[in-house]
C-alpha cells in the first residue's frame, strides 16, 4: 500500500494520468478514469476498486470516501493527494469532483460473456453518441440485463464522457466489443433471439413473442440498422410514432423494446 503528495502538474504521474482523457492513451494503458465519490463508491459495490485514488487536499470529510480510501490501500493500491487544481488538470474539468479514481479496463471480448446469466442483453450498432451509450448501460442495469455488446465502430465506453452518462452502471453491466462478422457465429452458436425495432416484416412490439435470451438491438443514431442486420433478426417489431418524428432517439428506443421485454418474460 502507499500514500504519496503531488504538488507539481509538470509530475510525470499528472501527466500519465490526464493521457487518460485520450482514447489511444487509455488503450496503451488499459486504464480508464471515473470521478466522483457516487461514481466511486458504486464501483466499489459492486467489486471494482481502483488501482489509484486521487483526492484533492482540503476535501470535506465522508465516510464513504474513508471507506473507499482503507479499501484501496489493503488491495495494495495507491492513493495520491494533490490541490484541486491539479485535480482539474486530470479530469480536465474546471470544477472537479473531490476525488477520481484509475481503473483497469475489463475484458471486452465474447468469450467473456455468459449468455445464461441474464434474460435480457443489449445490443448497439456504431453508436457514436457517448450520453446514449452511457444511457443503454443505466438501462441495461435498470431492466437487470446481462450486458452491453458494441458491434463495429461505437463510441468508446471507457471515455469520460460515457462513464458519467453511465452513473455507475458501466460497473455493474458486462460490456463486449465485436465487429459483426465475429457476433453473429458467436450468437448463433448458443441459445438466442435477436430482436430490432424495424419497418421490414414487423410485428407491433407489445405482445410479440419474446423469448429469452433475447438480445435488443439498436442502431446508429443517424443511420439506423443496416438491412443486412435487421435481415438477421429472429424478431421485428414497430412501435407507434404518433407525431411527425419517424424515429425514436437510438437509446430510448433500446429502453422502451428492453422494458416490454422484460414485462413479457416475467420481469
Amino acid at each position: 500500500m502507499t500514500r504519496r503528495q503531488i504538488t507539481g502538474f509538470s509530475n510525470p504521474t499528472v501527466k500519465a494520468l490526464r493521457a487518460l482523457r485520450e482514447k489511444k492513451h487509455r488503450k496503451a494503458a488499459g486504464k480508464f478514469l471515473a470521478e466522483g465519490l457516487r461514481l466511486l463508491t458504486d464501483a466499489r459495490e459492486s467489486g471494482h476498486l481502483p488501482e489509484v485514488l486521487v483526492m484533492a487536499e482540503g476535501r470535506d470529510p465522508h465516510p464513504l470516501l474513508a471507506a473507499l480510501e482503507a479499501d484501496v490501500l489493503s488491495a495494495g493500491g495507491e492513493v495520491i493527494e494533490t490541490s484541486a487544481e491539479i485535480l482539474g488538470k486530470i479530469t480536465g474539468k474546471d470544477n472537479p469532483q473531490a476525488v477520481c479514481g484509475v481503473f483497469a479496463e475489463f475484458d471486452t471480448s465474447l468469450a467473456a460473456l455468459d449468455r445464461s446469466r441474464a434474460k435480457i442483453w443489449l445490443v448497439a450498432q456504431a453508436l457514436r453518441d457517448p450520453g446514449n451509450l452511457g444511457t443503454m448501460l443505466r438501462t441495461g442495469d435498470a431492466v437487470g440485463a446481462g450486458g452491453l455488446i458494441l458491434l463495429d465502430d461505437c463510441a468508446d465506453p471507457f471515455s469520460a464522457e460515457a462513464v458519467r452518462a453511465s452513473m455507475g452502471a458501466v460497473f455493474t453491466q458486462a460490456i463486449a466489443l465485436a465487429r459483426w462478422d465475429e457476433f453473429l457465429p458467436w450468437l448463433r452458436s448458443g441459445d438466442r433471439q435477436l430482436v430490432a425495432a424495424s419497418l421490414r416484416d414487423a410485428v407491433p412490439y407489445r405482445g410479440a413473442p419474446y423469448a429469452a435470451p433475447c438480445f435488443i438491438m439498436v442502431g446508429n443514431e443517424s443511420r439506423g440498422l443496416p438491412e443486412e442486420y435487421e435481415a438477421a433478426c429472429d424478431l421485428r417489431v414497430t412501435m407507434p410514432m404518433k407525431g411527425r418524428a419517424d424515429s425514436l432517439n437510438a437509446a430510448v428506443a433500446g429502453a422502451v423494446l428492453a422494458y416490454e421485454v422484460l414485462d413479457a418474460l416475467g420481469g
